[in-house]
């Protein structure tokens, strides 16, 4: 299984639901995802960052079918805009 994380931190944080809710479009797009998790910061709790995805696949061609896929790819062009910066980190387990 892969797990997929990204970590994004807003120009404004205002917008974090919005964020949120372009993201959670994406939930189901592909066979072979498994989890799909966005949150926002929560006030009063440390955070660096303002939305966070966790999500995980089956394999590599799980997470590449959604890396690839339409929706996930016109979502990123709209949330790259809304964005200062990006953390990514997919790892094994």
């Amino acid at each position: 299984m892969i797990k997929h994380i990204v970590m994004w931190k807003l120009k404004d944080p205002a917008k974090a639901a919005l964020f949120k809710a372009k993201l959670d479009s994406c939930r189901g797009l592909v066979p072979g995802m498994r989890e799909f998790e966005v949150a926002v910061r929560t006030p009063g709790l440390e955070a660096n960052c303002d939305v966070v995805l966790c999500s995980a696949f089956d394999d590599k061609a799980a997470l590449q079918a959604y890396l690839e896929h339409p929706q996930h790819v016109e979502v990123s062009a709209v949330l790259g805009s809304l964005r200062e910066s990006r953390s990514a980190l997919d790892y094994e387990i």
